[in-house]
């Protein structure tokens, strides 16, 4: 019985189906994706469609530029703090220890003050660049001018604060 009706399931289905139909979609046995990516091109350029815009066509602002740090900042911090905490566990020394090490190799003034403003530059940065984001998640400062002129001021600060921060 259930032989029978998919037999007149199949009968019924091929009937009412246009066999073109069943292959139109189809990809062809034994293509290679690189065979299916050049006729995918192929197409695109015979019918003219233009191509998506990728990041090289745009033109380099202030506000996508200080975006892009954040984002590093964050990133590189979240990383610092994760290795520092990692290394206290695992290092054989203690933090005075270490920090008499870097004392006996008699660095110069100008590099150690050239280290701790690496190290400062990032926080004071990225603290500055998030409170001016949540004045934006206030709804204040959303006006062209109004960001690039933030943005100024964030970059000033942190850089004054920085020199400020790395000379104690």
């Amino acid at each position: 019985c259930l032989l029978l009706l998919l037999h007149v399931g199949r009968h019924c289905l091929r009937a009412h189906l246009n066999p073109q139909l069943c292959v139109k979609n189809a990809v062809p046995l034994g293509t290679t994706a690189k065979e299916e990516m050049e006729r995918f091109w192929k197409k695109n350029t015979a019918s003219n469609r233009p191509v998506s815009p990728h990041l090289t066509i745009y033109n380099w602002s202030l506000p996508m530029v200080m975006s892009i740090c954040h984002r590093g900042t964050g990133m590189a911090m979240a990383g610092a703090v994760s290795l520092f905490g990692l290394s206290s566990l695992l290092l054989p020394w203690n933090f005075e220890s270490y920090l008499e090490f870097v004392k006996s190799l008699s660095l110069g003034p100008a590099l150690i003050y050239t280290a701790k403003f690496a190290l400062v530059f990032p926080l004071t940065y990225h603290a500055g660049n998030g409170i001016r984001h949540l004045m934006w998640d206030l709804g204040k400062g959303l006006a062209i001018p109004q960001v690039y002129q933030s943005g100024v001021a964030v970059l000033v600060l942190s850089v004054l604060s920085s020199v400020v921060l790395a000379a104690m």
